[in-house]
């Protein structure tokens, strides 16, 4: 027992010493810091839209990619089975002409898997974007809460020197 006391003593004083030390901006002297940091998350986040803008234009046409890749993987592969089917009964002749088409069809195929891949590839940079905008959306809103503080604390400062005076 007295070995789990210990530590639990621990975790809880750390945990309020912690929450004591969140705020990274504290003080009037501080301001020129945050300013400078909220600047740079603004700048981060209209960089971040703009990528995001793009990436969502684009999706669209690597959709449409996808589609005309699907359409011609069917057609080659329909025209691949119809060849394989005229060279069972054919010559020499339609196997060679099954075969190209066979590799035509798989070429067709390999083509759908990588568009397919392309737009896998392009929804997760939008969903990656968008993650990242939201984070520094959340950090604009914690400096804000911390401008807010300083700005009551210079303000307390101040009615305390009116008041002493």
């Amino acid at each position: 027992m007295k070995k789990i006391i210990y530590p639990l003593c621990l975790i809880s004083l750390l945990a309020t010493g912690l929450t004591a030390h969140a705020q990274k901006y504290k003080d009037a002297e501080d301001t020129v810091k945050l300013n400078k940091e909220y600047v740079n998350v603004n700048n981060d986040i209209a960089n971040l839209s703009a990528k995001l803008t793009v990436a969502e234009n684009d999706l669209p046409g690597y959709q449409s990619k996808a589609k005309n890749a699907n359409n011609d993987a069917v057609d080659a592969a329909s025209a691949s089975n119809d060849q394989a089917s005229k060279a069972t009964n054919g010559n020499l002749n339609d196997a060679k002409k099954a075969k190209r088409k066979a590799n035509k069809a798989y070429n067709e195929a390999k083509d759908l898997k990588s568009a397919k891949n392309k737009v896998s590839d392009q929804e997760n940079k939008i969903t990656r974007l968008k993650l990242q905008i939201n984070k520094k959306q959340q950090r604009i809103e914690e400096l804000n809460v911390m401008r807010t503080a300083i700005d009551a604390k210079i303000k307390a400062d101040a009615d305390l020197k009116l008041i002493q005076q």
